[in-house]
């Protein structure tokens, strides 16, 4: 299968500390993983390096089959990788403004714009929150919405940090719910995540980073 990204040689240290150095780190198009560990592994480091949010040593980084560097952070990866973080950033406007907001960003035509959030609503099931205001949304429709919010970008590599860490019965339900058709719309999906049901979805590789290193899991 075909690398959506690959790396000859990743390193991220804190000053003398070693936090990991992975050898021929690959992900191949169009498919989910979960990345385990300790607290403390450098699982959620690694996402923010991939993201462009952190710095770090790389090597031999090719994109869509594309020979990239990681710094500067090119305009390629920060249009096609896109970060969710585990407790996402809301903008004080409206569900559907905050879905919006980065299609409105790249130009797109409105009515293109209109169209294509509505549809991400009605994948994550906000449509009846579209004039919300971010600040009156529970944990689990927050969630939901920043998926919306990345699904609506069609990135190539999504990235997600603890997505189901804070929430717990429907809401956590809901969200995994989600998660397989992140990658038949085509995205390749990582998910750095404890979560046993998160790690047990069917066709799910598990990366397991332990003692600098990552190990594939079966």
């Amino acid at each position: 299968m075909t690398a959506v990204l690959s790396i000859s040689r990743l390193t991220k240290r804190y000053g003398a500390q070693l936090l990991f150095d992975l050898h021929d780190f690959r992900l191949e198009a169009g498919r989910a993983y979960v990345l385990t560990g300790i607290n403390g592994a450098g699982k959620s480091t690694l996402l923010r390096v991939l993201a462009g949010l952190a710095p770090a040593e790389a090597q031999g980084v090719h994109f869509a089959g594309e020979a990239v560097r990681l710094a500067p952070y090119p305009a390629a990866l920060r249009r096609d990788i896109v970060y969710v973080h585990q407790h996402p950033v809301m903008f004080s406007t409206s569900v559907a403004a905050n879905i919006a907001y980065g299609l409105r960003a790249r130009g797109l035509p409105s009515a293109t714009v209109t169209h294509s959030v509505e549809e991400a609503m009605c994948w994550a099931g906000v449509q009846h929150l579209r004039a919300s205001a971010p600040a009156t949304l529970s944990g689990g429709e927050k969630q939901r919405v920043a998926l919306a919010r990345a699904k609506v970008l069609h990135p190539r590599l999504l990235l997600l940090d603890e997505p189901t860490a804070s929430l717990d019965g429907e809401a956590r339900e809901q969200v995994l719910a989600l998660i397989p058709s992140l990658t038949l719309a085509g995205s390749t999906v990582v998910m750095a995540c404890h979560d046993r049901d998160l790690i047990n979805l069917p066709d799910v590789r598990r990366l397991k980073l332990r003692d600098g290193c990552l190990e594939e899991k079966c």
